[in-house]
């Protein structure tokens, strides 16, 4: 972390805008929150969007605002989330969730700081800092045509990235400390963490980064027996095998109907063919399709005869 820790003092006298990448729970919250509190704007307000929180129709409005009449159940003009972070940051977490159409808009705001509320013709000047995070794999989105290219080379001016706590069990024993001591004068406990208990943190793979530890302690700060509840969770975790992490899915749905069709047909086809012992004519006709479409689809399966296969 000291190297996320000399990008921070590095731009600190900037109005950079800064990408923060990284797995869930690793602490981009956090991280953000120190971009603002060492910046000059430090003074002002920090203001957090969660993009995947609010639903897709009510976004605009909630990040530029809206007027009076703009749509059903606008009764009075509301300003947005961008002109109440004037003179501070503005902190867009989860900007991969940003749907296709206020991705645009957002391109244009990010360029001269100006834009018009929903239903609204004025223009309105903000003087905020932006900070981004994701935990998605934008250059995937991109390749995908989810996320603007040119949107990613606007936000992605400064970027940091912050590594799983599995990476960085060095600091395991001070977080917990910390964590213990904030729970303790949060409930009025004194409990404790023995040297052998915080060895075993550091052992242990925390899937769930900053934000897993940070409850695991809480847990042992609020529960009487909190000490045995969490040398429970360590014992088990480490005594369980660990499975291969999955694939990080980043198909749309579209897609992975399109490849659940498509291995179908695949399954389907080789099915009729090795029932008729290869005999395209009788497949076609089973299959109720063209002998010529028949051919193209046995080529774009990859499928071959038992002979060929063979040999």
């Amino acid at each position: 972390m000291a190297a996320i820790r000399a990008v921070i003092e590095s731009i600190a006298d900037t109005d950079t805008t800064v990408l923060i990448r990284g797995e869930s729970g690793v602490g981009k919250d956090l991280i953000a929150r120190a971009v603002h509190v060492a910046s000059t704007r430090r003074e002002g307000p920090f203001v957090k969007v969660n993009c995947a929180a609010i639903p897709q129709g009510l976004l605009e409005s909630e990040l530029f605002g809206h007027e009076k009449g703009a749509f059903t159940g606008a009764h009075r003009r509301k300003p947005g989330q961008f002109e109440y972070a004037n003179k501070g940051t503005i902190y867009l977490d989860e900007i991969a969730e940003l749907p296709h159409a206020l991705q645009a808009k957002l391109l244009h705001v990010l360029q001269d700081f100006r834009f018009s509320r929903v239903g609204g013709h004025g223009v309105i000047n903000v003087d905020a800092r932006v900070i981004a995070a994701t935990n998605r794999d934008l250059e995937e989105a991109m390749r995908r045509g989810e996320f603007r290219e040119d949107l990613y080379y606007r936000l992605n001016v400064v970027e940091i990235r912050v590594p799983p706590l599995r990476e960085r069990r060095e600091e395991i024993p001070g977080l917990a400390s910390w964590f213990l001591a904030k729970f303790n004068a949060q409930y009025g406990r004194q409990k404790k963490l023995p040297p052998e208990t915080l060895a075993r943190l550091r052992e242990y793979p925390w899937s769930g980064n900053v934000r897993e530890l940070e409850n695991a302690i809480k847990r042992l700060v609020v529960l009487s027996d909190g000490e045995q509840a969490v040398e429970a969770l360590v014992d088990r975790r480490l005594h369980t095998p660990v499975e291969a992490p999955r694939p990080l899915i980043t198909e749309s749905l579209r897609e992975i109907a399109r490849r659940g069709a498509r291995e179908a047909e695949r399954k389907a086809l080789a099915e009729v063919l090795e029932r008729v012992r290869w005999n395209r004519a009788e497949a076609a006709r089973i299959l109720k399709v063209s002998y010529k479409t028949l051919l193209n689809k046995i080529c774009e399966c990859g499928l071959t005869p038992p002979s060929r296969r063979e040999r």
